[in-house]
């Protein structure tokens, strides 16, 4: 009966050195995935611009919303228009849709949709974290398919996974 109240005090007090190192950590874990300074309560995403000449008027605003979807669904920051702890701020910089595999009739098989944003991030607790980087997807598309009407459901896709992109490179460090 010792050996058990020893192995139970030795897992009790194992257990709470693990609760201690990881209480004392700099950096917030959640079970998102997502790492955020603990002392960061709030987070901004600026209207990010279309700069791009060919791609859709609602480019912007979906994008825009899409990233503070991400940042409010997946985080504990409330989300603020302006003045953030943490900040996204950029611009739609590309949107091209072109050839890529070319067919021995000379007529593309598939077509590649890219869209490229530049997005600029602060955090206001960590300047080291500061990043001023371009993210670019792109999806395909066969050539039988006419682009305006898969255009809403492929930017729907890249939109995505840009987001994920920005979202890990702002707070999972990758």
């Amino acid at each position: 009966m010792n050996t058990l109240k020893l192995k139970a005090s030795r897992i009790w007090m194992f257990a709470s050195c693990i609760l201690i190192l990881f209480s004392s950590c700099k950096i917030h874990y959640s079970f998102t995935g997502g790492s955020v300074p603990p002392e960061a309560k709030t987070v901004s995403v600026q209207y990010f611009q279309n700069n791009a000449s060919l791609a859709p008027p609602t480019l912007s605003q979906t994008f825009t919303e899409a990233l503070r979807e991400k940042l409010s669904s997946q985080t504990r920051l409330s989300l603020v228009n302006k003045g953030g702890d943490l900040v996204f701020e950029g611009s739609i910089s590309g949107y091209t849709t072109g050839p890529i595999a070319i067919q021995s009739s000379d007529q593309a098989a598939l077509n590649r949709l890219t869209i490229t944003v530049s997005v600029k991030y602060s955090c206001m607790f960590d300047e080291k974290k500061n990043f001023e980087q371009s993210f670019t997807r792109y999806a395909d598309y066969t050539s039988d398919q006419n682009i305006s009407s898969i255009e809403d459901q492929l930017t729907r896709e890249i939109n995505e996974q840009l987001v994920q992109d920005i979202f890990n490179k702002a707070l999972n460090n990758w």
